[in-house]
C-alpha cells in the first residue's frame, strides 16, 4: 500500500484531522508564523546586544560586582574593531571599569533565541545575573538565522508535515512539533553544560568527544529539531515512501530519516561546522521517534482546545457513541473498547480490524 492510499494521507483525512482552526492546518499556521516572523524581524533590523564584559586595568570582577548596577552606563561601540565588537562599561563621569562584548542580534531573535547563559543561568560581573528565562524552549523555534535556513526547514515541514498531522490529528501534532523542538534545546543545553561544568571542575584539558564545548552565550535558533521530528515520525509512518535528497537524488525516507540522525551524531562527536544545531537534531529526532510510537503522552496537552482534537477520527467516533447514533452493525461497547485502547496505548497500536471499526464509527 502506498502512503497516498493510507487513510491518514488522503485529502478529506488531512483536512479533517489537520484544522485547529477554519480553513488552515496547524503545519500550514507552523509556516505562516515562521515566515511572519522572519519577515518582521528583518524590518525591525539589529540591536547591539552586550554578551559579557573583562574588567578594565586595575579592576577586578570582585570590584565591579560591589558597583552598585544604576552607577554603570553601557557604551555600545559603533562598529567592529581588531578586538571585536568591544565598548564600555563606564562609572560617571568617565571612569571606565570594563570593557564589555557586544553583538548585533536583530529584535524579535533577542527576545527568543535559545542559549545555555540566557534560558538557564549565566553571571557577569557587570551584566549582573541573568537566565531563567524558560519560554526561550519554544520561542528560538520561530527564528531563523538566514533565508537559506527558513527555506530548507520549511519546505521539509510543507512535504512532511501533513502526514504526520494527519496521523495524529492538529492538537497532538501541535504538541508532537513543539515537544520535539524542546527536545532539541534540551540535548543541546545537556552537551554544552556538561562541557562548561566539567571544564570548571577539571580544568581547560577536560575535553571529552560528543559534548559541546562552545561559549554558553551561542544563541540556537531554527525550527529544525521540530522538523528533524517530523522527518522520524515519516519515517516510521511510511517508511518505504521514495524523496529525493537535493531534489534529485532518490532514496527511501527511512534511509534519509537515519542517515541525518547518523550525520548529526557524528557532527557532535568530531565537533564539525554547526555541531551545536546538530545536537538539536539529535535531540528532536529522538523525541520524534519516540513520541510517534507512543502518541499516548501526547494527550492532555492544549486541553483548552477540546480534550480530543475536534477534527479526528477518534473525536468523531467518541461523539458517535454518546448521542448514540452508531449504527448499521457497529457496536458501542466495541468502539468504546476502542477508544479505550487508544487513551491507554495511542493509535497505532489498533489492529486493521479495529481501525475499520473506529472509521465505520466515524462515518456514522
Amino acid at each position: 500500500m502506498g502512503i497516498h492510499d493510507r487513510p491518514y494521507s488522503r485529502p478529506q483525512a488531512t483536512q479533517r484531522a489537520g484544522s485547529m482552526l477554519p480553513g488552515w492546518s496547524v503545519t500550514t499556521w507552523l509556516i505562516a508564523i515562521c515566515v511572519a516572523v522572519f519577515v518582521v524581524d528583518g524590518f525591525l533590523g539589529f540591536t547591539m546586544e552586550p554578551v559579557r564584559s573583562v574588567p578594565a586595568p586595575g579592576f577586578t570582577a570582585e570590584q565591579l560586582e560591589r558597583i552598585d548596577r544604576k552607577e554603570l552606563k553601557l557604551y555600545a561601540p559603533d562598529g567592529p574593531s581588531a578586538g571585536g565588537m568591544i565598548g564600555m562599561a563606564v562609572i560617571e563621569p568617565d571612569t571606565v571599569v570594563a570593557e564589555v562584548e557586544f553583538r548585533p542580534t536583530r529584535r524579535l531573535a533577542e527576545l527568543g533565541y535559545f542559549s545555555t547563559a540566557r534560558a538557564i543561568y549565566s553571571d557577569d560581573p557587570v551584566l549582573g545575573v541573568r537566565g531563567f528565562q524558560v519560554w526561550r524552549f519554544v520561542t528560538f523555534q520561530f527564528l531563523h538565522a538566514n533565508l537559506n535556513h527558513i527555506l530548507f526547514n520549511l519546505l521539509t515541514l510543507f512535504f512532511f508535515g501533513p502526514v504526520v498531522e494527519a496521523y495524529l490529528g492538529g492538537k497532538r501534532f501541535l504538541a508532537f512539533y513543539l515537544l520535539c523542538g524542546v527536545a532539541g534545546a534540551a540535548v543541546y543545553l545537556a552537551l554544552n553544560g556538561l562541557a562548561v561544568a566539567g571544564q570548571a571542575w577539571f580544568g581547560p584539558s577536560f575535553h571529552p568527544p560528543g559534548l559541546l564545548f562552545n561559549d554558553p552565550n551561542t544563541p540556537l535558533v531554527g525550527a529544525s529539531a521540530g522538523v528533524f521530528g517530523v522527518i522520524m515520525a515519516g519515517a516510521f509512518l511510511n517508511p518505504n515512501a521514495v524523496v529525493y535528497l537535493f531534489f534529485f537524488i532518490p532514496m527511501r525516507l527511512n534511509t534519509l530519516a537515519y542517515g541525518l540522525l547518523a550525520f548529526a551524531v557524528l557532527a557532535v562527536i568530531f565537533n564539525w561546522a554547526n555541531a551545536g544545531g546538530e545536537a538539536a537534531h539529535i535531540g528532536g529526532a529522538l523525541a520524534g521517534w519516540y513520541l510517534i510510537r507512543n502518541p499516548r503522552h501526547l494527550h492532555g496537552f492544549f486541553d483548552f482546545l477540546g480534550q480530543y482534537d475536534p477534527t479526528s477520527r477518534v473525536a468523531a467516533a467518541r461523539k458517535a457513541v454518546r448521542r448514540g447514533s452508531v449504527r448499521g452493525g457497529v457496536d458501542s461497547d466495541e468502539v468504546n473498547r476502542i477508544l479505550d485502547k487508544i487513551s491507554a496505548r495511542g493509535i497505532h497500536s489498533l489492529t486493521e480490524g479495529e481501525k475499520r471499526t473506529l472509521r465505520e464509527a466515524s462515518r456514522r
